[in-house]
């Protein structure tokens, strides 16, 4: 019955156990399900931006709670995206940040890479260049180390990109070359038009214009579906680069075909509405210079409105400029100035001094009168604009150069560093091997006391036993002695009463019957006395059967006269102490004296039992007392305790401690006989 009621106990924890796993899987699952919604509504277009915010922060909380491994480095990355695409910057950087920290701590390099290239694409947006540099040039040296060519190669071009921004065009053609050499091998279309289109716009910014158109064919020869999403629009960017060479060459044909091939780009307007305003204005203006009045001045405006709805003002700066153009040539003067004047206040608000140079020279030809102050203006700004440029030039390469310092004083440290931990790791070896030498020459000492300790309680005992035998040979001829006086004492005193008795037979009154009555008396004391006398003569011979119990036998009747609580002792007489080796009767004689002492300092206890008995084939020790007890959990585990154990496992038996607060103690010792047998053979 009670096997069953086990069974179904087992399956009814079996079952709670899979409800909790079960429940706990569902947990995770839900988790999942919701982190993948937020993650779906945050990135989605249609939702208004406050919204968005809502669902990435719910996904950034469930996320952050998450263990911190390569998992949670990726959500977190999703949630860095959705920050970039809603151009919330705040969040785009705190997330960025948080993941360079976390991959730093957990020595992730994949991960610090990418961190350091989105805090470089946040400082790029933040037109705060140097530290946009520094971040790429870091995850560029951690992409080499890796091996990593894709990445290595994307963030060169980054930083390229950063260094065509601050018209560094020369170290800007360094990076994009370098990234080309990186790309070789890899199937990465994606960079290749990147690094391609890149390279014909800065020829054309330095006029080289047939190396511009050169790399602007290969940049749409590269584009491929599979690797660049077509609503990259792509081709689109391609066709109006290159028609904006043309417009430079003057061949404003050209460029007009090229503009209109792009506007004719599918989806373009949805996909890429900054792109579409400017291929339409740049159309427009192309128009203009062919004297093409059709749909002009309407595309200027409506390029205008749209740059203005997406608040690019760069290109708003631009097509004011090329409307001013435009009303100059209609001899509208009045708006010429106007939209000059816009441009120039919207760039000096803007501090983008190279607009600002576009816009003043715009002025000094719509507005004559003013030229000279327009020109001196203009040669300040071109001045401070060539130092801004030097030194951020000067700033990137410092920048390079301070990290490779850096970089070699890591190495030298590093070298150091080994050298150093060589050092240490040899003394650290010989620190161990001396150490186990002493170790083991103490063991060796150890071992050696341990057995000259064994040797001396084999020694004491023997002792004792020797002892003890002298002491009863001693009692016992002492007891013959004192019972053969006793014996011809009582003898004499009966031969007295006897004579006494028989000169009483002549008596025949009253005072011969008191005397005879004494004399039975007497009688009586003396057969009492003969009694008592051969009792304690036989059972001390009984006693002195074996030594061991009388040494016993003595530890207990110390314990009655000195301490008052009661003793009560039992020990089997079927037991052959002679076959037992003196080393067990050793450690069975200091267990018992250690147990007595703990009982009689700590237990506080009125009664205490020992019992030694045979048990089919153990020989067993029990010492009870109804003590105050203790938990035998947690109580510290002193020498005495420690003894016992260790001279239990001796004598190869088991231990029972049994102990409970105000219940008492109990200590059972089980020894095999076999295992008695064959320590006597030996």
């Amino acid at each position: 019955m009670k096997k069953y009621s086990f069974i179904l106990l087992f399956f009814l924890i079996l079952l709670i156990g899979c409800s909790d796993k079960s429940k706990s899987k569902q947990n995770v699952t839900s988790t999942k399900d919701s982190l993948s919604s937020y993650l779906s509504l945050a990135n989605d277009t249609r939702i208004p931006f406050e919204l968005k915010q809502k669902y990435n922060q719910k996904a950034f909380e469930i996320i952050i709670n998450q263990e911190d491994d390569s998992i949670n480095k990726v959500n977190l990355f999703k949630i860095a995206n959705r920050y970039f695409n809603m151009n919330d910057w705040k969040g785009y950087f705190e997330t960025s940040k948080l993941i360079l920290e976390r991959s730093k701590n957990s020595n992730d390099t994949v991960n610090s890479a990418k961190a350091y290239t989105y805090l470089g694409d946040y400082y790029g947006a933040k037109n705060i260049s140097d530290s946009a540099f520094y971040n790429y040039f870091k995850a560029e040296k951690l992409y080499l180390n890796l091996n990593d060519n894709y990445n290595l190669a994307k963030t060169r071009i980054s930083k390229a990109n950063l260094q065509y921004y601050e018209n560094d065009y020369f170290n800007s053609e360094i990076a994009v070359f370098k990234a080309l050499r990186a790309l070789k091998g890899e199937n990465a279309n994606d960079l290749l038009y990147e690094s391609y289109n890149l390279l014909g716009i800065l020829y054309n910014e330095r006029e080289e214009h047939g190396k511009a158109l050169e790399f602007h064919n290969k940049a749409l020869t590269s584009i491929d579906d599979k690797s660049i999403p077509v609503e990259f629009q792509s081709k689109a960017t391609s066709l109006n680069n290159m028609g904006y060479v043309y417009l430079n060459l003057k061949n404003y044909k050209q460029a007009k075909s090229y503009f209109e091939k792009g506007l004719e780009e599918r989806n373009l307007f949805v996909d890429k509405p900054k792109l579409y305003a400017m291929l339409l204005d740049n159309l427009a203006y192309a128009k203009f210079k062919l004297n093409e009045s059709n749909e002009l001045p309407e595309q200027f405006y409506r390029a205008l409105k749209i740059r203005d709805s997406l608040q690019l003002s760069s290109g708003v700066i631009i097509n004011k400029i090329h409307l001013s153009e435009y009303f100059a040539y209609k001899n509208d003067t009045l708006r010429a100035v106007q939209y000059a004047k816009q441009a120039l206040a919207l760039s000096r608000s803007t501090n983008r001094l190279r607009s600002v140079l576009e816009t003043l020279k715009q002025m000094g030809t719509v507005d004559p009168k003013n030229v000279s102050l327009y020109s001196k203006e203009y040669i300040l700004i071109n001045d401070r604009l060539l130092k801004a440029e030097r030194k951020m030039g000067e700033k990137f390469s410092r920048i390079e150069y301070e990290t490779d310092e850096i970089k070699v004083e890591n190495i030298h440290l590093e070298d150091k560093n080994k050298q150093l931990l060589f050092v240490f790791g040899g003394l650290a070896i010989l620190a161990v091997l001396l150490y186990i030498i002493k170790a083991q020459k103490t063991k060796q000492r150890e071992l050696l006391f341990i057995q000259q300790q064994q040797q001396a309680n084999t020694d004491i005992y023997n002792l004792l036993i020797s002892q003890q035998n002298t002491i009863e040979i001693n009692s016992i001829k002492e007891k013959k002695r004192v019972a053969q006086e006793l014996h011809d004492g009582v003898l004499g005193r009966m031969f007295g009463v006897r004579i006494n008795l028989d000169s009483l037979n002549k008596i025949t009154d009253d005072s011969g019957v008191e005397k005879r009555l004494n004399y039975l008396i007497e009688l009586k004391n003396i057969e009492q006395d003969i009694r008592e006398i051969s009792h304690n003569l036989n059972r001390e011979k009984s006693e002195l059967i074996n030594n061991f119990v009388a040494i016993v036998t003595n530890l207990f009747e110390e314990q009655k006269k000195t301490y008052k609580s009661r003793f009560i002792f039992s020990i089997d007489p079927a037991i052959k102490w002679d076959l037992i080796d003196n080393a067990i009767k050793i450690n069975l004689y200091r267990i018992l004296q250690e147990s007595l002492q703990n009982c009689n300092k700590y237990a506080l206890a009125s009664t205490i039992q020992v019992e030694i008995e045979k048990q089919d084939m153990d020989l067993t020790l029990k010492i009870i007392d109804n003590g105050i007890g203790f938990n035998v959990n947690r109580a510290k585990k002193g020498i005495g305790l420690e003894n016992i154990k260790s001279r239990t496992k001796e004598c190869k038996g088991t231990l029972d401690l049994k102990s409970k607060k105000e219940e008492g103690t109990s200590i059972t010792i089980i020894v095999p006989i076999e295992q008695i047998q064959k320590t006597t053979t030996k």
